[in-house]
């Protein structure tokens, strides 16, 4: 009678494979597939919408018995990989979405394999992610040992700068006793109208409530009006409130205006509170010798917030914040349960030092993305890229601004161009109605996807540009197809509507 090895019958319940020389030749084939799905993005449309024979194909029940991967991924090929966002695609301009990198492919591949948890310990992922805030700090002028970060994005790192003031500006133990004792009376946040929507939501989770977010108005240029927070703070003090902390914009979300940054940082300092910048793209401006001057002030804030995935070109998810003292952040968040109790030798020195900054206790090893990108590239290269984009938002904008039949809607502060077709007969609401289909029509062309604002209750088409991957004749045949679905829309003769060529066909390539 033969008994089973009891190490076979263990390594039989393991989720290795089986042939690791198949599996080998899998990881292969997939690797190349990837490059060249990368490497030809602009030979296809932009986006799709998935059809009903991939949605039926997501649809199925929980899986009970083994697939091989090689089915798994033939499956992945079909109903998943041609229909995603589109975002690493040349004309993608949606919204604020990065591109990703070649590299961060790479890095993604080599961080999933150690599959680190960094929420401190004593290991190599922990000091990458260290040596990556310090790089993050320089780059944003902030001092040395500034303290940092790396979030899954822009409104949880928004969160963390506004909490840490929240704990540190209170007035009482809010870690331990929570929010609103009448003795402090309400605690309030200043930011702009045009300020992204993370900042009620992070009042809402702070217990401040959402109208603890006070909604200061904007200029016609959408920056922050400097009197009009002044009268708002003596106005709240007055009734009792006791402000926080001020929040500034380096690149709003509709038209990426800036705030005067050295103005708030002024007002905040002078009244003894916390100065916050949401820079969730407009931050990465710095990288630019020729356009840094934009951001001026962002160095003087006491915490920043900003994506790596919107124009530091990385994968989701890539969020960053940066508190400038870094006892004041610890202080905020640090926490000490007995079962990640801290040791001088082992494995276990410092087992939450990250963990100690914000909500998070498990964590990925995002780092390593931005270490190698940032390792590979050079922060002149982005910067370059970054320049670049500018650059190219000026030129569409100059190209809107020459066309009869084109308007623009906002100035062209930074990166964000925000226009709409206006022929002549049409009132505002048959304007709006006009340029809402024409952004649908073009989303659903393939050929381009820009995403949309309000500026000042009117429609506007929106082309917010991170894209390391566009070229300037990607703007001409954004122009062109916008003026040839408007006037297919309008039943117009294409000329009349000052039509240009354009290539056919949403696969058709640009150079």
């Amino acid at each position: 009678m033969t008994t089973q090895n009891p190490d076979s019958a263990q390594r039989n319940h393991s989720l290795d494979p089986d042939d690791w020389e198949q599996f080998r030749a899998m990881g292969h084939q997939m690797l190349d597939d990837m490059v060249d799905y990368i490497r030809t993005v602009r030979d296809r449309p932009v986006w799709q919408s998935p059809p009903a024979e991939a949605r039926r194909a997501l649809e199925t029940g929980l899986p009970r018995e083994p697939s091989s991967i090689e089915e798994v991924y033939a499956r992945f090929k079909e109903h998943v990989l041609p229909y995603p966002t589109g975002n690493i695609h040349p004309r993608f301009w949606g919204w604020v979405m990065g591109n990703g990198t070649p590299v961060g492919l790479l890095s993604d591949l080599l961080a999933s394999a150690m599959n680190c948890h960094v929420s401190g310990y004593d290991q190599a992922a922990s000091l990458v992610e260290k040596q990556v805030v310090g790089w993050l700090a320089e780059m944003l002028d902030f001092p040395p040992g500034a303290s940092g970060l790396l979030v899954s994005g822009g409104t949880v790192a928004n969160l963390i700068g506004v909490t840490t003031a929240r704990n540190h500006l209170s007035g009482t133990n809010v870690r331990k006793a929570g929010v609103g004792p009448a003795s402090t009376g309400p605690l309030t946040v200043y930011g702009s109208v045009a300020t992204h929507g993370w900042a009620e939501r992070a009042c809402d989770l702070m217990g401040l409530g959402s109208d603890g977010f006070r909604k200061v108005p904007v200029d016609a240029h959408d920056r922050i009006q400097l009197n009009e927070l002044v009268r708002i703070l003596q106005e709240d003090r007055r009734r009792g409130c006791k402000p926080l902390c001020i929040v500034g914009n380096a690149g709003t979300v509709a038209t990426g205006a800036t705030d005067d940054l050295n103005a708030l940082a002024d007002i905040a300092a002078a009244d003894g509170l916390w100065f916050h910048v949401d820079g969730a793209f407009g931050a990465l401006a710095k990288l630019s010798p020729k356009y840094r001057s934009l951001v001026s002030g962002l160095e003087r804030a006491d915490s920043v917030a900003f994506d790596l995935h919107k124009w530091g070109y990385l994968q989701y998810e890539t969020g960053a914040v940066l508190v400038r003292d870094a006892r004041i952040h610890e202080e905020a968040f640090s926490f000490a349960p007995s079962y990640l109790e801290t040791f001088t030798g082992g494995i276990a020195v410092k087992p939450t030092e990250f963990a100690s900054r914000g909500i998070q206790l498990s964590r990925g090893f995002r780092a390593l993305r931005v270490w190698m990108n940032l390792s590979t590239y050079g922060i002149d290269k982005i910067g370059a890229a970054i320049e670049r984009n500018i650059e190219d938002s000026q030129y569409l904008s100059a190209t809107v601004d020459d066309h009869p039949d084109l308007e623009l809607l906002a100035p062209t502060a930074m990166n964000v161009v925000c226009f709409r077709v206006k022929p002549a007969g049409l009132n505002e609401a048959e304007l709006d109605a006009l340029n809402s289909r024409t952004l649908v029509r073009l989303q659903e062309s393939g050929i381009a996807v820009p995403s949309n604002a309000r500026i000042n209750g009117r429609f506007a088409i929106r082309v917010a540009h991170t894209n390391h991957r566009t070229i300037r004749t990607d703007f001409d045949l954004l122009i062109a197809s916008v003026l040839d679905i408007s006037g297919q829309l309008l039943g117009a003769d294409r000329s009349g509507l000052g039509a240009m060529t354009w290539p056919t066909g949403p696969g058709r390539s640009t150079n």
